[in-house]
């Protein structure tokens, strides 16, 4: 079976597992869990921030991040197809009393003009902008990434709007590896970040909030209120940190076997190679005789997955799991299908 469905699927290594076993472990709820402490300490130094919280699940991470920045009845700007938007459950409502509004998506194309028009003071009766959030990479853009100068100038536009900027950086690691800029560069642009360990890295679960001392102090309370404290977590630390050490640089294979896929697909009219950045290739079936949920059931009987997006947009996500006969093996099936 070849499992393209997303970089969440990926199994621990014999190694992680090791490191998982060995790792020394607290009580992470009073705060003395020295692997998790160790982790938070190092993932915030990487993005220059002065603390990180570990969180169980990336959408959890996020939504602590929002509560942060955006009181409730504050309004967050974002992209139409944002993670935080579309694949949350609703939950900057439902939990932080956060109004969203947002722009039509464009993946990483970001208009910071288009942006400074929507943010909306403070004042009656308007609902006051407080936070922007944009995703890095951008997952229904493809893994496309925001360029660094684009998000320098929204981080331009934030201070002179005073609003805040939070970054979903669920796949920032991605992002990194294939521009080639610092952790810490990124870090600097934003209030707040959220990074995933569990995709692409190949942890089997977690995600920091990363922000200042006192912010971080607060999202403690926050994730408690959510049911993310958790106690004996330096074993689920311990894999994120060995991702980190093992993993990271590493992703720029996966980079290139996407390219491969989509270059091998690009004949059949379904995917661009030149869009394709980083892990993920999306397929574009409008013009296809197989719609994405057809698709999908097809090549799944043929030994492959892939994740149906929207009737006629699939995805295809390579990662630690997928070798080079992985990749064969899925141009085969899934060009036998799309000719």
């Amino acid at each position: 079976m070849v499992d393209l469905r997303s970089d969440t699927v990926t199994r621990p290594t014999p190694e992680m597992r090791a490191a998982m076993a060995a790792a020394e472990v607290g009580d992470d709820v009073f705060g003395d869990d020295p692997t998790v402490n160790a982790l938070e300490a190092y993932v915030a130094e990487l993005f220059g921030h002065e603390a990180a919280l570990f969180a169980p699940s990336g959408s959890m991470a996020n939504q602590i991040a929002l509560q942060l920045l955006v009181p409730p009845a504050g309004e967050l700007l974002a992209g139409a197809d944002a993670h935080v938007v579309t694949y949350e459950q609703g939950a900057a409502a439902a939990l932080g009393g956060i109004s969203t509004r947002t722009w039509p998506d464009v993946g990483a194309d970001l208009d910071v003009g288009q942006i400074a028009r929507m943010i909306r003071p403070a004042g009656y009766p308007s609902v006051p902008t407080r936070a922007v959030a944009v995703e890095q990479t951008h997952n229904l853009g493809g893994g496309s990434v925001v360029p660094l100068a684009t998000l320098t100038a929204l981080r331009e536009l934030a201070d002179e709007a005073g609003v805040l900027v939070h970054c979903d950086g669920a796949r920032i690691w991605h992002a990194h590896v294939a521009d080639g800029v610092p952790l810490a560069s990124y870090g600097a642009l934003f209030d707040t970040l959220s990074v995933c360990l569990s995709k692409g890295l190949g942890a089997p679960v977690g995600s920091l909030v990363i922000g200042s001392a006192e912010r971080i102090a607060r999202a403690r309370a926050v994730r408690k209120r959510m049911g993310g404290g958790m106690r004996q977590v330096g074993i689920l630390a311990a894999a994120g940190r060995y991702a980190l050490d093992h993993h990271l640089e590493r992703l720029a294979d996966d980079h290139a076997r996407a390219r491969r896929l989509a270059d091998a697909l690009a004949p059949y009219g379904v995917v661009d190679p030149a869009q394709v950045r980083t892990n993920l290739v999306l397929l574009d079936l409008t013009k296809s005789a197989l719609d994405a949920p057809a698709l999908a059931a097809a090549a799944a009987e043929q030994g492959v997955l892939l994740a149906p997006m929207l009737p006629r947009l699939a995805r295809l996500v390579t990662h630690l799991d997928v070798d080079d006969d992985g990749v064969d093996r899925a141009i085969g099936v899934l060009g036998a299908l799309l000719s």
